[in-house]
C-alpha cells in the first residue's frame, strides 16, 4: 500500500521537471551538432546524454523507477548484454569502414 501511496503522491510536477530536463538535454545535443568538436568528444558527450536520457525515460516514463529492486536486478544484466552485443557486431563494420576511407 505504501508503494501505491509513494506513487502516486508525486503528481505531474515531477513528469513536467522530467520532460523539461529531457527538452534541455535534446536542445544541448541540438546544439553540439553545430559545434566545431573533435569527433571523439562529441560521440562520447552525445552517447553520454543518449545513454542518461534513456534511464530517465524508463525511470520515470516507463514508471520502473517505483517498481521493486529485484526487476532493476534483472533489466542491468540484460541492458549490458545488449551493449556488449552492439559493440561486438558493429565495432568490426565501423572499424572496416575506417580503414576504407584512408
Amino acid at each position: 500500500m505504501s508503494d501505491e501511496v509513494a506513487h502516486e503522491s508525486h503528481g505531474n510536477r515531477l513528469y513536467l521537471t522530467v520532460w523539461v530536463v529531457l527538452l534541455v538535454m535534446t536542445a544541448l545535443e541540438v546544439v553540439l551538432a553545430y559545434v566545431a568538436l573533435s569527433v571523439t568528444v562529441m560521440l562520447v558527450t552525445l552517447l553520454g546524454l543518449s545513454i542518461f536520457k534513456a534511464a530517465l525515460i524508463m525511470a520515470y516514463f516507463m514508471h520502473l523507477r517505483f517498481e521493486k529492486f529485484s526487476l532493476t536486478l534483472t533489466l542491468v544484466p540484460m541492458l549490458v548484454l545488449c551493449i556488449f552485443l552492439i559493440v561486438v557486431f558493429f565495432m568490426p563494420d565501423s572499424m572496416r569502414l575506417l580503414e576504407m576511407r584512408g
